[in-house]
């Protein structure tokens, strides 16, 4: 049963666009963060695959083989389940069944985040994740292996957007709150 006191809002977007920062600055305004990305790594230790762009790509094609292309979603519900709250924002959606799995345990809305392959390269390389790619070719083969998941699918869909081009970390947070207030007065 859908338990529609449950607000969950689903960011996604390209690899560096700033999902973890749209999520971030929303879990400071009261949602719970889950990053799906996270859930990965997770698995990805308990499995023995690294944490590198390989043992993350195995880890999640392995668990979508397993249990459906909506598995990390499964694992991400698991831990809504576990938790007595009504907000939730989940940090990297990719595909529509991912989508449609959270919509079976609450309130649905998509946030998509935009940025430039510029933007998202320079972004990236900064961050220095271990998944992160170094090179430029690295960087497209992650976005083609990103958009056959169906994630160009989900940005088209969003309820909203944002864009993160030639804006500070103060303009981005003035952008969700923005969505926040378009969310309440639509509720």
């Amino acid at each position: 049963m859908v338990d529609l006191e449950k607000l969950i809002l689903l960011i996604t977007g390209m690899p560096g666009a700033g999902k973890t920062t749209l999520a971030e600055i929303l879990s400071r305004k009261g949602f719970v963060k889950i990053s799906m990305g996270d859930v990965v790594r997770e698995e990805a230790i308990k499995r023995g695959y690294g944490l590198d762009d390989k043992g993350q790509s195995k880890t999640m094609r392995i668990l979508r083989e397993e249990e459906g292309p909506d598995a990390i979603a499964k694992l991400c519900i698991e831990k809504i389940k576990r938790m007595d709250k009504e907000k939730f924002v989940i940090d990297g959606v990719r595909s529509l069944a991912e989508v449609s799995r959270f919509k079976t345990v609450g309130s649905v809305k998509i946030l998509a985040v935009h940025a430039s392959p510029k933007r998202r390269f320079s972004l990236l390389t900064k961050r220095g994740r271990e998944d992160d790619p170094k090179k430029w070719e690295e960087f497209e083969r992650r976005d083609e292996r990103e958009l056959q998941l169906g994630l160009g699918n989900v940005i088209a869909l969003a309820d909203y957007m944002v864009v993160n081009e030639k804006i500070n970390i103060r303009e981005l947070e003035e952008a969700v709150v923005k969505v926040l207030e378009d969310l309440q007065r639509n509720d």
